[in-house]
């Protein structure tokens, strides 16, 4: 009997570290493809910033495109060489479409400046934020479902402002937008630390989309605070 629980610790021990192999894996994995990710939507915009105005003229269209390879990757996520085509498609789309803003905030008055200062902002707080999530007890993994309402009442209430047209309103929900968004990322750090989510371009993807809103909606921020209008 003493020798079945010999072997019954050693083979425990081993299913352990062997499970901590795969999660480490994992999430060298995931922040690999995220860093590749970061680099494919800042080529999509590099090139991409010529044709703003283009861009601007066939948002929808394009935009409907972009929604179609993030669909689709769902699909063909496990299919080794497809999904990355497909990942990196999306991922130069969402450079394609932020083009315009960009263009928009260089032609202001130290555009270059605002861009800069809100990419460095936007580094600090993921940074800040995934290092919370990785030293903080509480468990983020269960907001889940109040993260995704308040998502769904942010794009709520910026349908209703392309109506309206509030500078305030905009404003608020860019900050919105931050907040939220920053709290995402110590939700999809956590999940990532422990091998939640079915692929690591799941979550690549969800780190980068984390990073690319709180970018957005700062530079959308910075760009309105430096306005002269």
């Amino acid at each position: 009997m003493s020798l079945y629980d010999r072997d019954y610790a050693r083979e425990s021990a081993h299913s352990y570290e062997s499970a901590d192999s795969n999660i480490i894996s994992f999430v060298k994995e995931t922040y690999k493809l995220f860093a590749a990710s970061m680099l494919g939507g800042a080529v999509g915009a590099y090139v991409s910033i010529p044709f703003a105005a283009e861009i601007h003229a066939m948002f929808w269209p394009l935009f409907a495109l972009e929604i179609g390879l993030l669909i689709g990757l769902q699909f063909v996520k496990h299919k080794p060489g497809i999904n990355l085509m497909v990942m990196f498609g999306f991922v130069f789309m969402t450079g394609v479409m932020l083009a315009p803003l960009l263009a928009r905030t260089l032609g202001m008055s130290g555009g270059g400046a605002i861009i800069g200062n809100a990419f460095a902002m936007t580094s600090v707080v993921f940074a800040g934020m995934s290092f919370f999530a990785i030293k903080t007890t509480k468990d983020f993994t269960s907001y889940g479902k109040p993260l995704m309402i308040a998502l769904l009442v942010i794009i709520a209430f910026s349908i209703v402002n392309i109506f309206l047209g509030s500078a305030l309103l905009h404003v608020i929900m860019s900050g919105a937008i931050v907040v939220l968004f920053s709290i995402l990322v110590i939700y999809d750090t956590q999940n990532i630390m422990r091998g939640a989510y079915e692929t690591p371009i799941d979550g690549a993807i969800a780190l980068y989309l984390d990073f690319l809103n709180i970018f957005t909606a700062l530079l959308q921020l910075f760009g309105i605070f430096n306005s002269d209008d």
